[in-house]
């Protein structure tokens, strides 16, 4: 029986890859819309399989397709989702949990790195009018990394991957994730803070990878912000609202955090008012000179990323929806 799914933001020029994976008894819809709510009715009242990239999928959303069976979440996270009204209609909610891993720990790493080693401040030192002097500038910016400690928040697929990387460069690693069992520390040869106010207490550079739940929502606030070693550098390739950015400003401004990276933020785009910490970063402010970093949510990008997400994602909703299997299906209870 053919069945019908769709892609609705115009992510690539043909569906050659979907029709591999599903097969040709699947009818493969596409379009290119800003939003879900831009598409006919007549168009929704046949999908049953829907893949998600970066629309939301919120309960009106969700109301216009009366056959639904199956959503794919083209990613990772998926707090996009609304999830108790998907699970209250019996629909099945995917993620793809291993798609990103590399290029997402290589690109916290990689600006932890670029901060730690100043390249970003002796960067915008040379190309001043006129550049500052050929010598290297004293910032609490730039440690060894072998005598110091490096915090992973949230130790999943990424987060051990960039557990690992930084073990190689020499830190010591310390990560804070309660829902792991005992011992996970000991295969990955890192330590583990119990509690997650000593993660903070102990590392120099801290690296975020938890996912944005009820629980995670302004998690690295103030207080935890305020404990981290003097110096301190904090790196968020996850979600933008699991960091205070507000916090993060005022960390940033009385020096109590000479560094950050971020590849997220709490609303993408950014709209206006953007954050203050943005438009002073934007308005290269010099009190930020060197010690901020922002990508536009491109941790996860690379040709090779491209096609995995595809692939999986078709994969996964093969799995789902033609052949009644749970792979990647998120559990109801699952924050």
């Amino acid at each position: 029986m053919s069945m019908t799914v769709l892609q609705a933001e115009g992510l690539y020029a043909n569906d050659a890859v979907e029709r591999e994976v599903l097969g040709p008894d699947v009818r493969i819809l596409q379009a290119d819309t800003a939003n879900l709510a831009e598409l006919p009715d007549e168009l929704c009242a046949e999908v049953e399989g829907l893949f998600i990239f970066r629309h939301w999928l919120r309960a009106a959303d969700i109301a216009r397709f009366p056959k639904l069976r199956c959503v794919v979440r083209m990613g990772v996270g998926y707090d996009r989702l609304d999830r108790t009204t998907l699970g209250g209609r019996g629909v099945a909610v995917c993620n793809l949990p291993d798609y990103g891993t590399t290029e997402v720990a290589d690109h916290a790493i990689a600006l932890a790195l670029a901060l730690r080693r100043g390249l970003l401040l002796h960067h915008e030192a040379q190309r001043a009018d006129p550049p500052a002097p050929w010598t290297p500038i004293d910032s609490p910016l730039i440690q060894r990394p072998s005598t110091r400690c490096f915090g992973v928040l949230g130790l999943g697929r990424i987060g051990t991957a960039v557990a690992l990387r930084a073990k190689a460069f020499g830190w010591r690693v310390l990560f804070h994730d309660p829902y792991l069992p005992n011992g996970v520390e000991l295969s990955l040869g890192i330590h583990r803070a119990r509690r997650i106010e000593e993660l903070f207490e102990q590392a120099d550079t801290l690296s975020i990878h938890t996912p944005l739940t009820r629980t995670t929502l302004n998690l690295v606030d103030n207080r935890l912000l305020r404990l981290m070693p003097s110096g301190a550098v904090v790196v968020n390739t996850a979600r933008g609202p699991v960091l205070d950015i507000d916090a993060l400003e005022a960390c940033l401004r009385d020096g109590t955090i000479a560094g950050a990276g971020l590849d997220v933020l709490p609303e993408e785009p950014p709209q206006e008012p953007v954050p203050s910490l943005l438009r002073a970063y934007r308005e290269r402010a010099p009190w930020l000179a060197g010690r901020l970093i922002v990508t536009p949510h491109s941790a996860y990008h690379s040709p090779e990323a491209l096609e995995d997400i595809r692939r999986k994602s078709a994969e996964t909703m093969r799995d789902v929806l033609l052949q009644g299997l749970g792979t990647n299906v998120i559990p109801a209870d699952h924050e």
